[in-house]
């Protein structure tokens, strides 16, 4: 038998976050994504699976089996693509106290994005498509 293609309906990536408070923070009030589901555990918060679109993004908080200074993040970029006046949302990230690492600007292929670290070091570009 040959060789089977992987038919993706959606890839939801999973964050471990240091702190999930200041996590849901970023995503929900800077970068407008809304809670879909969340799951405690005696009573603590442990995870949320947030939603922008059709796209979703899970976040648990760390337990810290790996120590508390392990580095998250590296060798990682979350690329999210949208319709939407990047201006606009640029701007709502910073009014939530989020510095950007660069400004709306136009990619050397064209199209507009921002890029901007999550509480964690999670690099991410937003971007109108292509």
């Amino acid at each position: 038998m040959g060789k089977v293609n992987l038919e993706t309906r959606g890839i939801s990536p999973g964050l471990t976050a240091n702190d999930l408070q200041k996590s849901i923070h970023f995503y929900v009030e800077g970068l407008g994504f809304t809670i879909a589901d969340r799951n405690e555990v005696d009573g603590q918060l442990r995870f949320v699976m947030l939603q922008a679109g059709t796209g979703e993004l899970g976040i648990g908080q760390d337990d810290f089996a790996k120590g508390k200074n392990w580095v998250k993040g590296v060798g990682l970029r979350l690329w999210i693509t949208t319709p939407q006046d990047l201006h606009l949302l640029a701007g709502q990230a910073k009014r939530a106290g989020i510095t950007l690492d660069s400004d709306v600007a136009a990619l050397p292929w064209g199209p507009l994005a921002f890029t901007l670290t999550d509480p964690d070091g999670f690099k991410l570009t937003i971007s109108n498509p292509r």
